[in-house]
């Protein structure tokens, strides 16, 4: 995350999830990072990613977001 931060203009917590990650479908932020989030915490805002063409990994790049809690999230550019 150190690296990340460093190499970024900046970094922004809204303090919702689903709004971070409904900003990230809609394009106002370029990604999101989250650790240990809930279930229902990552549902309608992954969604409203992927839908939009966003992807949605946990922090191997796999699937296992939704059980592990850990979330990145991004455009595919």
């Amino acid at each position: 995350f150190r690296a990340m931060a460093e190499g970024s203009t900046g970094v922004r917590r809204l303090g919702a999830t689903v709004l971070d990650l409904a900003y990230v479908a809609c394009g106002r932020l370029d990604s999101f990072c989250g650790v240990g989030l809930k279930p229902w915490d990552l549902a309608a805002g992954s969604l409203m990613v992927l839908e939009a063409g966003g992807l949605v990994a946990d922090f191997d790049g796999e699937q296992g977001w939704m059980d592990s809690g850990n979330v990145l999230a991004a455009s595919p550019k």
